[in-house]
């Protein structure tokens, strides 16, 4: 059978439509001799029996193993070389009250961005001397309500915030650790929206006007100077950008050192995960070891001590353990011209599920791609090129954009997508007047609601209107 030719390049045509790759979805994530795909030990449709679709499911022991691995992976390699790290969990990726606690009990800290994380982060009992306070344009309300509350530093994103953090310590009295985002230019190599250190965007402080920062933090007594942090990027698969920033980075540290002490040196996160059977995401273990060897090798050349490093692990802990459950509603082929002169049609199946664009937006923000399979059942069809689109009045709204599926695919069949669990819940919407999903966490063959879906009563309680 050719191949469609309207597939990507990269999709490759699988031997076995009910193949589960183990490089995409959660450890837990297992089919049944009965063709059902079971998530630690729960099976898909007794969750969708339970909990409704589409239904956010976490594989707890693996996001906690992911965890525990990030400590362990820089704790032992920035310890082989001489130094120590502070691992933080970026929160954006996905935060409930749960994850949170997960996080503080694998030892890592937290890294949060908005008065509403530190709320959520600080409910589940998270110190406040354990978070990190990011953001470009942080109000003065969450700078004197974290500063107040004993936030273990704060990333200044430009000038003018160093003189509001300065202000609130001085209010509150007390002394407060900030770090300073340096735009690097370093490009990571992902779209352009996930690409945070090139000059024209909106983060950070040039490597040129960052010594002038420096100089004005040191010279306010309410402050204190932890290091310099940067983010290159997202989903970046090799280390190649982390060390030009890291190089960038320690050129600047060590000209700062002549001043003062400069403790701490922060490289971020952004390290990607496999979203698709293509995709070579290198094992933390490995970016770890070559992370401490970049800036061990480049700290001996320039002749200045190892400092600690700190790192922003998201996507990289909280991605691989979701999984997003749908139910299918529709299924119509469509013929797609593919040469104009000869009138050459291919057909591309349309499989449409419950969700969409309000539960992931992140191909119609950018064109990620995902995978997708069957999880209901087990298919001995032949595979079919599909694109899985959500329910919503948008032509852009889909959730996988290309995939093989069993070409008996049907209503009422279950679709579970893999590598869900960053940036999907986090970035979810009521579009459409669509209800949030519930997340569940499963765990030893039980399932519980870490976060509550909402119903249209919820929808319609905000709506003032009604009062």
């Amino acid at each position: 059978m050719s191949p469609n030719p309207l597939a990507p390049d990269w999709l490759l045509e699988p031997d076995d439509v009910d193949e589960l790759d183990r490089s995409v979805w959660s450890h837990g994530a297992l089919r049944g001799d009965d063709g059902v795909v079971a998530v630690a030990g729960v099976r898909a449709t007794e969750l969708v029996a339970r909990h409704g679709s589409p239904l956010y499911v976490v594989d707890e022991d693996d996001f906690r193993g992911r965890a525990r691995g990030a400590k362990e992976a820089f704790d032992r390699e920035l310890g082989r070389v001489g130094t120590s790290a502070v691992v933080y969990y970026a929160a954006k990726a996905f935060l409930s009250v749960e994850v949170a606690r997960w996080v503080a009990e694998a030892g890592l800290r937290v890294d949060i961005c908005t008065g509403g994380e530190f709320a959520v982060a600080a409910a589940a009992g998270v110190e406040p001397s354990r978070m990190a306070f990011h953001g470009n344009n942080k109000s003065l309300a969450e700078i004197d309500r974290t500063v107040a509350a004993g936030i273990g530093n704060i990333v200044v994103d430009n000038a003018e915030e160093v003189v509001r953090v300065a202000e609130a310590a001085a209010r509150h009295g007390v002394v407060q650790s900030v770090r300073v985002r340096v735009n690097s230019g370093v490009h990571a190599s992902t779209h352009d929206y996930l690409a945070t250190a090139r000059e024209d965007q909106k983060f950070g402080i040039t490597l040129a006007d960052a010594p002038a920062v420096v100089a004005d933090i040191r010279s306010r007594p309410s402050l204190r100077l932890l290091g310099l942090h940067s983010h290159i990027g997202s989903q970046i698969f090799g280390s190649d950008g982390f060390g030009e920033a890291a190089r960038r980075l320690l050129a600047l540290h060590s000209e700062l050192l002549v001043d003062g002490p400069v403790p701490e040196l922060n490289l971020g996160g952004g390290f990607g995960i496999a979203y698709t059977s293509v995709d070579d995401a290198r094992p933390l273990d490995e970016l770890a070891a070559a992370l401490a060897d970049i800036v061990a090798a480049e700290c001996a050349r320039l002749g200045i001590p190892l400092p600690v490093v700190a790192v922003e692990p998201g996507r990289v802990i909280a991605g691989p353990s979701g999984t997003t459950l749908y139910t299918v509603g529709t299924v119509k082929d469509v013929a797609v011209t593919v040469d104009e002169q000869t009138g050459e049609t291919a057909v591309r199946r349309y499989v449409s599920v419950d969700g969409g664009m309000s539960d992931n937006a992140r191909p119609a923000l950018y064109e990620a791609d995902y995978s997708a399979r069957v999880v209901s059942r087990a298919s001995s069809a032949a595979p079919a090129l599909v694109r899985v689109a959500g329910k919503h009045c948008e032509s852009g709204d889909l959730v996988v954009l290309a995939e093989y599926l069993p070409a008996d695919v049907v209503p009422g069949d279950l679709l579970g997508v893999p590598a869900t669990g960053a940036y999907c819940w986090s970035l979810a919407s009521n579009y459409n007047h669509v209800g949030r999903p519930p997340v569940v966490a499963v765990r030893d063959g039980a399932s519980r609601v870490i976060v509550r879906g909402e119903t249209e009563a919820d929808l319609l309680a905000r709506d003032a209107g009604l009062d």
